[in-house]
């Protein structure tokens, strides 16, 4: 197969400059052979990658992950020699289209070693795919940090922000990831190795041994000086000294004022001219304490204005965000950030200020404090010590990227035109002038940003998926961009050039300057197959657009509503803008699969990427019977995690269920579908003769029974109980009185009123002492508990299978069996938080026209809930000592902890809730076979460790029957709900 290396769109648009031709099959076959790692042209593959976190996609021909840094140089020399270009990915979290294309080579994998930390000398030495927050755990050790701390630390890695020059939050006080390099070893793509240090002693002298070096390092660095020397007096004009001038290549580094530092001016070249092998970083010392200040403002441009006064005071942070972002936060979040210490306004300013001791930092954020309280500034101001409470509302700032793609009416927001700079004096001016520009396109946006540099982040409502919108798009940033140059700022302040802004440099530097850049580039990359068309012979900005295909127009009939989609299932997968959060590995709810595998396939990012390519329909071209998207699909434990912490709450719980009810129609199941996603059903039938089905499961016929249904050998089948919930409550001693049918055991001794116990089929068949103990708990806080008539069930075992027809039916029904209660407002306490969450999330969506769907998600309760609402001047029983809690990931997501933890705060527990993310049970995900090794490695990150650390006298509390049942099988420990905890602890009857 013979490719050329531009997009369709940029071919029919008649740009064909610098076409690359070569033989994809031949090139996969060489890589194939000469690699320890991968090289693979497979859809599913290729799919993963053609997009990054931008507005762009251009389809990759091969994608290589290579084994190591030697496995990485045969992979740039192979493909150097075969003429094709060549893209490095780290994380893949650039906004401007920085990292797609061409073969795309991803060095995250396995390239991530932290080679040497010397705390002497204040260095690392690390490999290019080291993520940032792990670089910062080591170095915490000995009290220092890297500089450079962009928001996507958490999958950042290190190769990838040198290739951006990032910046992040700090710079102000720390400097660039330039600022911040010690040295470098790249390769070109001829197999030319160099190793780039900082100037030592006289730059002058340093210069010339540079260029007195042998072949084409000498011959290059000879280029350079002769072209520093020739254009000295334009490069002093024309590149201003503002830090956050991250545009074009920085020419003004390689003037002998600047030391002649050529590492240093390789980073933010966006892998164009060299490929990073090693890099050496100056780390920093970290402060003996910190204080954060949040000032408040009526809005951005007043924010803005107050920068000059407050930067003389040294501060390590001045971010900015506004109460468009903060509303777009998970509510528990939001209230969070509230209780955090956010003083009255509508814009904030987040500024850290660092000192010896916290007495010190105090002092100078009193003194931030002072002299703006002696200005014409009105600004609020509140000082925060508390860590929790910052790191609160560092998360705010944090997840903007993602927070503002989505307006609070549901309007879809992008970058393009997210990452502009000016000199901070000159924000205010930028931020008023740059409204005027938006009035004139009718658009609106989100912002947010490093104020303290001057750079400003903003998502926007660009139409970017018709001809007109796109012609709006180029009118507008064409007009920004004049306005940056006109303050003296820069097109990018941080996430580079990339497709989004290559073409405007002219604009910036002028074509002279530009012609320098590609003068530059030939001598670097002659053959120009380093990440062609990015700064040098750029494309342009407004080409490869990412949604301009088939996916936008795609009208399905789904079975789930969407009804924050606009009922679009394509608007769904437009969510994930590529941020990336999901891919982090220290800790969270989200991506469980992704944190054991470390594969891109499985992260969120990568699954919501081969839905819209599915839709898409040109790599991935089977529609729903797509084994590559079923494939990518399979390690989703539908924890629901990215629900609440991805911050465009992606759903791919959901949108998993919804291709896998399309994916199986009128076909055969995999056995666990039927197994495990009927398993209300075989629960119900065993309760005829309970002991006789645990005798089979339990003897040398499990073996059998475990391949037939799909479970895998590993697992222990769970028992059923002797007797069911509901039989088992109406077996009760006589002196708790029984009502009417279906109605109720015991009467209230106080006027709490009546509420209905869900019996939900984990509790009804396999945990029955779970639901008595929940009875005996209500009763004691004087309600009357009742169940509902018949046997019901949320119908989850069938949602999480895709099962999605039979789902409704068994919903459907078991809500009628509620109307009544429903109606009439009495509420329902469910006990496994999955199910609940079905009542709150899945069933209104399933059922968008079903009056009850929509009153049970209202009136559904945990049982901490519950007693929050309806019995708030009850006193639980003292239960006290120490708790060690898993929360289920459904409850994280859907419904909130808050409450539990109050719960137990008010019986006397010491509640310790580890950062463990899943159980990684989840339902039938850990039971099926084939899943067991991630599922126990995603028990065994945090949450299994823990519990064999806790003490024998400390309870384990886990409210998910998953979670009590991954605990249980793996530990010698054996945990209990919530309700069992409280019910012990009753006085007896």
């Amino acid at each position: 197969m013979l490719s050329v290396g531009l997009s369709a769109d940029l071919l029919a648009a008649g740009y064909s400059s610098g076409v690359l031709q070569y033989d994809v099959s031949a090139l996969s076959a060489d890589l194939g052979a000469a690699l320890r790692g991968t090289a693979t042209g497979a859809a599913g593959v290729r799919g993963l990658y053609c997009t990054d976190a931008s507005n762009y996609r251009v389809v990759p021909d091969l994608v290589v992950v290579p084994a190591d840094v030697e496995d990485l140089v045969a992979a740039v020399q192979i493909t150097s020699q075969a003429g094709a270009p060549i893209v490095l990915r780290g994380a893949g979290t650039s906004m401007a289209g920085n990292a797609i294309g061409g073969v795309v080579i991803d060095v995250s994998r396995h390239l991530n070693t932290i080679v040497d930390i010397d705390p002497v000398a204040r260095t690392a030495v690390v490999e290019p795919g080291v993520v940032l927050t792990d670089l910062t755990g080591a170095a915490a050790g000995y009290g220092l940090t890297f500089g450079a701390d962009p928001s996507s630390a958490s999958r950042a890695t290190l190769g990838g922000m040198i290739a951006n020059n990032a910046c992040g939050s700090h710079s102000v006080a720390w400097g660039t990831t330039a600022d911040n390099l010690a040295g470098l070893e790249v390769l070109l793509a001829d197999g030319t190795r160099m190793d780039l240090g900082t100037p030592a002693g006289s730059v002058d002298q340093w210069a010339r041994d540079l260029a007195a070096r042998p072949g084409r390092e000498g011959q290059i660095h000879r280029a350079l000086q002769a072209i520093a020397a020739r254009d000295s007096l334009l490069i002093s004009r024309r590149f201003s000294p503002m830090r956050r001038r991250i545009s074009g290549y920085a020419l003004d580094r390689l003037l002998p004022g600047a030391g002649y530092d050529v590492a240093r001016f390789l980073s933010g070249t966006e892998g164009t001219l060299a490929v990073t092998l090693r890099a050496t970083v100056n780390l920093v010392e970290l402060p003996g304490a910190t204080v954060l200040l949040a000032l408040g403002f009526a809005d951005s441009v007043a924010a803005a204005d107050c920068v000059p006064l407050v930067l003389p005071h040294g501060p390590l942070t001045m971010e900015s965000i506004n109460a468009a972002l903060v509303e777009r936060l998970p509510r528990q979040v939001r209230g969070a950030a509230v209780a955090a210490g956010l003083p009255p306004g509508s814009a904030w300013l987040l500024v850290e200020v660092g000192g010896l001791d916290p007495q010190d930092a105090m002092g100078a954020a009193q003194g931030i404090i002072s002299d703006l309280q002696g200005s014409d500034l009105a600004v609020t101001s509140s000082l925060v010590t508390d860590a929790g409470a910052q790191a609160v509302l560092w998360r705010c700032r944090r997840e903007a990227a993602g927070l503002a793609t989505r307006r609070s009416d549901g309007a879809e927001a992008w970058g393009g035109w997210e990452d502009a700079a000016v000199p901070p004096e000159r924000l205010g001016t930028y931020l008023r002038e740059l409204e005027e520009i938006l009035v004139a396109h009718h658009l609106s946006g989100a912002s947010y940003g490093h104020f303290g540099e001057g750079c400003m982040h903003m998502r926007m409502d660009f139409d970017l998926l018709s001809d007109r919108g796109l012609a709006h798009y180029r009118s507008f940033v064409e007009q920004a961009a004049d306005l940056v140059v006109r303050l003296g700022g820069s097109v990018s302040g941080e996430h580079g050039d990339g497709r989004a802004r290559s073409e405007l440099l002219a604009r910036m530097y002028g074509e002279d300057v530009v012609a320098i850049f590609q003068e530059v580039k030939t001598l670097w990359d002659p053959a120009a197959v380093l990440n062609p068309h990015i700064i040098a012979d750029p494309a342009p900005l407004d080409a490869s657009m990412r949604h301009r295909g088939h996916a936008k127009d795609a009208d399905l009939a789904t079975e789930f509503s969407y009804p924050q989609d606009g009922g679009s299932f394509a608007q769904a997968q437009r969510r994930c803008v590529g941020v990336g959060k999901c891919r982090q590995t220290s800790g969270g709810v989200m991506c469980p699969s992704y944190q054991v595998t470390r594969a891109e396939k499985d992260s969120t990012r990568g699954r919501a990427h081969l839905l819209w390519e599915m839709l898409e329909g040109d790599v991935i071209t089977d529609g729903w019977r797509s084994e590559e998207v079923a494939g990518a699909l399979d390690l989703c434990l539908s924890c629901k995690g990215c629900l609440s912490d991805c911050p465009v709450n992606v759903d791919m719980a959901t949108y998993k269920s919804e291709f896998l009810h399309h994916h199986f129609a009128r076909r055969l199941r995999p056995a666990s579908h039927y197994s495990m996603g009927w398993l209300p059903l075989w629960s119900r039938l065993a309760t005829v003769a309970p002991a006789a089905v645990n005798a089979v499961t339990g003897s040398v016929l499990a073996g059998p029974l475990k391949r037939v249904s799909g479970v895998a050998p590993e697992r222990d089948i769970p028992r059923f109980a002797p007797r069911s919930l509901r039989s088992s409550l109406r077996r009760r001693p006589a002196s708790a009185h029984r009502g009417p049918q279906g109605a109720g055991f015991g009467r209230p001794t106080s006027p709490g009123g009546r509420v209905v116990l869900w019996p939900d089929s984990f509790t009804s068949y396999l945990a029955p002492e779970v639901g008595r103990a929940a009875v005996a708990v209500l009763e004691d806080a004087g309600f009357e508990v009742v169940l509902p008539a018949g046997p019901v069930c949320c119908g989850l075992t069938w949602i999480s299978t895709g099962q999605l027809g039979v789902a409704k039916r068994v919903l459907r029904r078991s809500l009628r069996s509620l109307q009544e209660h429903l109606r009439a407002g009495v509420p329902v306490v469910g006990l496994e938080p999955s199910c609940l969450a079905v009542f709150r999330h899945e069933g209104p969506a399933l059922l968008p026209a079903d009056h009850s769907a929509q009153l049970a998600a209202g009136l559904t309760f945990t049982l901490a809930e519950l007693l929050a609402t309806y019995a708030p001047h009850w006193t639980p029983p003292q239960v006290g000592g120490e708790a060690l809690v898993q929360t289920h990931c459904h409850q994280h997501a859907v419904i909130g902890f808050e409450a539990d933890r109050a719960l137990m705060e008010a019986a006397g527990i010491r509640a310790t809730v580890p950062d463990s993310g899943c159980c990684g049970l989840a339902g039938n995900f850990g039971f099926e076979r084939g899943h067991y090794e991630v599922s126990k490695a995603a028990g065994e990150r945090v949450l299994l460790p823990a519990v064999r650390a806790a003490g024998a006298g400390t309870v384990i509390i886990a409210d998910g029957f998953s979670c009590r049942t991954q605990i249980g099988q793996e530990t010698d420990r054996r945990p209990r709900h919530l309700a069992q905890v409280l019910a012990s602890a009753l006085p007896r009857p």
